[in-house]
């Protein structure tokens, strides 16, 4: 069995405002079978931080597009995107690029 993992969680560009507006989050995500990745951390954000508005934030299993996503200051897409295996004191980032205008 996987141990609990301890990551941040923050979320900018107005992705914050379907958080109750809190920026920054620090998990404990509990033990579990399989190592923990970013596709069961976003089903985990789902059920435990969103507030409101789920479709702009998540989209099929995974963000909607315009949702930038950084694993400790780094773009996913270089990590592995939805199959990063998260690693205690990760740092996982959500900005919204999509703006009003």
């Amino acid at each position: 069995m996987a141990a609990p993992v301890s990551v941040q969680v923050e979320f900018g560009g107005g992705a914050e405002l379907l958080f109750d507006g809190v920026k920054k989050h620090q998990v404990t995500l509990p033990g579990q079978e399989e190592p923990w990745d970013i596709r069961n951390l976003l089903i985990w954000i789902k059920k435990n931080l969103l507030k409101e508005r789920p479709e702009l934030f998540i989209q099929g299993d995974s963000v909607r597009p315009g949702i930038l996503v950084l694993i400790n200051d780094a773009d996913w897409e270089l990590q592995g995107e939805l199959d990063y295996q998260l690693q205690d004191q990760d740092s996982i980032l959500f900005i919204s690029t999509l703006h009003g205008g």
